[in-house]
């Protein structure tokens, strides 16, 4: 079980640095990171970190797609962590 908690550690922690890095990138207008990618690293259990980036950041805010979908999956995942967690 913990295994599956340091997995959405570190790739919200991905996340995270992702949506900073694209932040980065932004102001110096260099090759982005692209929208697709952002999503599928919150699907792939990073949720949390997007969410916490878009914000801290003020990273993709202005996105519809992104302010909705973005804390749709991490609360998605938190419900899934809450099941998986209370099975075991």
């Amino acid at each position: 079980m913990e295994y599956v908690v340091c997995y959405i550690g570190i790739i919200s922690v991905i996340g995270f640095l992702a949506m900073a890095l694209d932040k980065w990138k932004a102001k110096r207008d260099a090759y982005r990171i692209p929208e697709k990618t952002l999503f599928l690293l919150a699907l792939a259990g990073g949720g949390f970190g997007v969410w916490a980036g878009m914000y801290t950041f003020r990273h993709k805010t202005k996105h519809w797609y992104f302010v909705i979908g973005i804390p749709a999956i991490a609360v998605l995942e938190a419900a899934a962590l809450l099941w998986v967690l209370t099975k075991i």
